[in-house]
């Protein structure tokens, strides 16, 4: 029997498969075996791999002959249910509502893995000698920069070999038009600790005398950026590539409402950055956020003090070319250079990670050497868009990062396919997370003719 889409997302929410967390181990285990037993129930030769933190899932299905071979991306691990207080549900208990599942992960990434699942499944129970190779990959460590994804590459590249790769761990703005996503952000991660005198000092007697080490990150920090918006780095703009002319028009094709669009997030304005619109800066032009600030008393009422220290956490989205390590390093001796005497200054590096670009046909600058089974099923998707969302596709860039992207075109020369199919209003990473049941409706149909029109050759 076929898998069932919106069952197997019942059970995947139900495994509390937070990543970043130890106490979840056990979760992360038990949604490896639920997706182990699922591929090999629809005749998938399947492994685990072990890893230093949570397995990946490997699973295959050959054909004989010369067949052309698609891989699938997924994963299975999610944020942290905090705030839980937040929450209108059971974050681990799917609860349909409307047209909507709600639970931690039902859009990311596990509403996508339970479609694409049940996409594979019913095609080969009507097809079952479909000529095309078929490979998953599912990772549980996405949400923590994929530490072990990289080395689990190289050990299995041959083994892992395609024609693109098929990842559904992106979005679209409306569900009438699917987004393609045709580059990813990469991301560097960081943050800094200021230390002035040894402990905390009573302000009174002090204030004045010694440097707050909370002045000094704040000036740090407001020195990082220029008054148009963007970022005060030497170099940091130097490897940036150039918005064409056809993005500009693919993002004009949205059709967004910039004043709908800030009543949906909320805010007064928009921090609009010198020459690019609030939607081309968040998917064509590299950031650096402040992620977190801490320092001194955060109880209630006041405490009257000089604190000894003081954090951020810092993250830089980069566009394609850009060198995370090289960006990380720059961002790092600006801050050096700029840190005043009176405190110490020290680093924790955390991730990085390299942003994608892919080109698609019949766009200028579209490489020659594009797979022509990928050149192909971008076709097939955007004749599919047209028919069942009601538009063609569109192709653009997006503002988030999936890191091992770029990792898996360096290491397996695979190109990929990212078929946009959460929402802006799923609200991933964000309490009351939830996956539109007509997404997972149309996705499904989606992907059943897609990998037809593949294995047809169509």
């Amino acid at each position: 029997m076929a898998l069932n889409a919106l069952e197997t997302l019942k059970t995947l929410v139900s495994f509390p498969s937070v990543s970043t967390d130890s106490k979840y181990k056990p979760a992360l285990l038990q949604t490896k075996d639920f997706l182990v037993t699922s591929l090999q129930s629809i005749r998938f030769e399947t492994e685990a791999i072990e890893t230093e933190l949570h397995p990946i899932v490997i699973a295959e299905r050959k054909v004989k002959g010369d067949a052309p071979t698609v891989v699938i991306y997924g994963h299975y691990d999610v944020q942290p249910e905090d705030p839980i207080e937040l929450w209108d549900t059971s974050p681990f208990e799917a609860t349909v509502k409307g047209d909507r599942i709600y639970g931690r992960g039902a859009a990311d990434n596990k509403g996508p893995v339970a479609v694409i699942l049940a996409a594979v499944s019913k095609l080969l129970e009507e097809q079952p000698d479909l000529p095309l190779n078929l490979k998953f990959m599912l990772e549980g460590e996405e949400e923590i920069g994929s530490p072990s994804f990289k080395p689990v590459l190289e050990k299995y590249k041959d083994r892992l070999k395609g024609d693109f790769l098929l990842a559904c761990d992106t979005g679209s703005q409306k569900s009438d038009q699917i987004v393609v996503t045709a580059g990813l952000r990469g991301i560097t991660c960081f943050e800094f600790k200021l230390k002035g005198p040894n402990k905390d000092l009573h302000s009174g007697i002090y204030g004045g005398a010694v440097l707050n080490p909370i002045k000094a990150l704040v000036d740090i920090c407001h020195s990082l950026h220029n008054e148009d918006g963007s970022v005060n780095v030497p170099g940091f703009y130097d490897d940036v590539l150039p918005v064409e002319e056809w993005e500009r028009g693919e993002l004009k094709k949205l059709g967004i409402d910039l004043d709908e669009y800030q009543k949906f997030l909320g805010v007064p304005g928009f921090f609009e950055q010198k020459g690019l619109t609030p939607l081309e800066a968040t998917r064509y032009a590299p950031t650096l956020e402040y992620n977190g600030v801490w320092g001194g008393y955060q109880g209630e009422g006041s405490k009257t003090i000089i604190p000894s220290e003081a954090s951020v956490k810092i993250s830089c989205r980069l566009v394609a070319k850009q060198d995370p390590d090289k960006i990380q390093d720059l961002v790092i001796q600006t801050i050096k250079d700029r840190c005043p005497e009176g405190v110490s200054i020290e680093f924790t590096k955390d991730h990085n990670g390299t942003a994608y670009l892919v080109v698609p046909p019949e766009k200028p600058n579209t490489p020659a050497d594009l797979n022509p089974v990928l050149a192909d099923a971008f076709k097939l998707t955007d004749a599919l868009s047209s028919e069942l969302f009601g538009k063609p596709a569109l192709y653009m860039r997006e503002g988030g990062s999936i890191p091992i992207i770029n990792d898996i075109k360096e290491i397996l020369d695979l190109d990929s396919l990212l078929i946009g199919l959460y929402l802006p209003e799923d609200g991933y990473h964000a309490p009351n997370e939830s996956f539109s049941l007509e997404m997972m409706e149309k996705g499904q149909v989606m992907i059943e003719r897609l990998l037809t029109g593949v294995a047809a050759g169509d």
